[in-house]
C-alpha cells in the first residue's frame, strides 16, 4: 500500500470514531481509505468511489484477496464519477456520512502503469481519459480536431500557460504533416513553441499543457463544482469535508466555494490557509510538493440572523437545549 499524500493531515481534520461512515470520493490506491478504516471501526464503513474502471477492477482484486479481512465487509467499492455522489449514496443506500474526502490528485498509478499518456516522461498514446469505457473524447482527439482558438482556450484557462497561443499554433500547424498522437510529439511541439529560456525553470515546461489536456478530457473542474454542494447536503450536521488540490484552479474552486457557505451559516472553515506537506513527506513523495488541503465541518443549525461570529455557539446550544426540552 502507497501511502498516500497529507495522510496524517486527512486523519486529523476527518476525525473518524468508532462506528462512523466516511466516503473515500477519489479512493485510488486506498491509502487514505486504508487509514480511515483502521480509526471507524468496529461497524465504522468506508464508501470508496474510483472513475478509473482498470483501477477499480484493482481494488475488486484486492478487496477480494483479503477474504479473512475484517476491513473487507466495511469498504463499498464503487465505479463511478463523484460528481453523481448523490445519486451514489442513493443507489448504495450508504449513511448516515461523518465525513467526505475528495483527494483531486490522480493516483501514482496513472502517471506510472495506466499508459494512458499522463506524463510526458514516457512515450505514450495521448489519451488522459479516466474511463476510457464510458469517455469518447481523448487528448489526442482534442489536438486534432480542435480549432487553434479552442486549444488556446484550454491551454490559457486550465494550464494558466502564459505561451498559450504560441503553442496552440504550433499544434495545429504540426497537425497537418502528421497526426498528434503520442506524449513525445506534444513534447517536442510545445518545445519548438516557447523561448528557451522558459525550458529551465522549476516546473517543467510541458507540465501546464498537459495539466489542461487532462484537466479538459475529464471536466475535473466541472466535476468538483457538482460535488461540493452535493457533499454538503449528504453530511450530517457536525460532518466534515476535506478537499485536496493539486493546482490553484481546484484550490480556488473549493476556497470560494466554503468562503460563500461559511457567510450562509452552513458550515465552520477548519483551515483558515490551506495545510501544506512537509519537507519530510516532500522529500519521501516529491509529487505531494503542490498539494494543498481545506477542511470544513458542516454546522448543526444554519444562521438565521446577521449575529456575530462569536455568538454563533451560544446560539446552537441554545436551539439545541429547546430541542431536548
Amino acid at each position: 500500500m502507497h501511502i498516500p499524500v497529507l495522510q496524517k493531515e486527512v486523519i486529523e481534520y476527518l476525525l473518524p470514531e468508532p462506528n462512523e461512515n466516511f466516503i473515500d470520493c477519489t479512493i485510488g490506491g486506498g491509502g487514505h481509505t486504508a487509514a480511515i478504516l483502521k480509526n471507524n471501526g468496529p461497524e465504522g464503513k468506508v464508501l470508496g468511489i474510483e472513475w478509473d474502471s482498470e483501477l477499480y477492477e484493482k481494488l475488486q482484486a484486492a478487496k477480494i484477496k483479503n477474504q479473512k479481512s475484517k476491513i473487507k465487509n466495511r469498504l463499498v467499492l464503487v465505479n463511478d464519477n463523484f460528481a453523481n455522489l448523490k445519486n451514489i449514496i442513493e443507489k448504495y443506500n450508504f449513511g448516515p456520512v461523518h465525513g467526505i474526502l475528495i483527494d483531486l490528485g490522480i493516483s501514482s498509478w496513472h502517471f506510472e502503469e495506466s499508459k494512458r499518456g499522463f506524463s510526458f516522461q514516457r512515450d505514450e498514446t495521448l489519451d488522459m481519459r479516466l474511463n476510457p469505457e464510458v469517455q469518447e473524447v481523448s487528448a489526442k482527439d482534442i489536438l486534432n480536431s480542435r480549432s487553434e482558438l479552442e486549444i488556446e482556450k484550454i491551454l490559457r484557462e486550465y494550464g494558466e500557460e502564459m505561451f498559450a497561443r504560441k503553442i496552440a499554433r504550433n499544434i495545429v500547424e504540426q497537425r497537418k504533416i502528421e497526426p498528434i498522437s503520442t506524449t513525445f510529439q506534444l513534447l517536442k511541439i510545445i518545445k519548438m513553441a516557447v523561448p528557451a529560456w522558459y525550458c529551465h525553470q522549476k516546473i517543467n515546461f510541458a507540465t501546464r499543457t498537459f495539466q489542461a489536456l487532462r484537466i479538459a478530457v475529464n471536466s475535473e473542474l466541472e466535476n468538483l463544482r457538482r460535488v461540493l454542494p452535493q457533499a454538503l447536503d449528504i453530511l450530517e450536521p457536525d460532518g466534515r469535508l476535506v478537499v485536496i488540490s493539486f493546482h490553484s484552479l481546484e484550490d480556488r474552486i473549493a476556497k470560494f466555494f466554503f468562503r460563500e457557505k461559511e457567510k450562509e451559516g452552513l458550515i465552520n472553515i477548519l483551515t483558515k490557509k490551506t495545510v501544506k506537506p512537509t519537507l519530510e513527506e516532500i522529500k519521501l513523495n516529491p509529487r505531494s510538493r503542490s498539494a494543498r488541503l481545506r477542511a470544513v465541518q458542516k454546522r448543526q443549525h444554519a444562521k438565521t440572523s446577521n449575529l456575530p461570529r462569536v455568538l454563533y455557539k451560544f446560539f446552537d446550544n441554545f436551539i439545541s437545549e429547546k430541542i431536548s426540552d
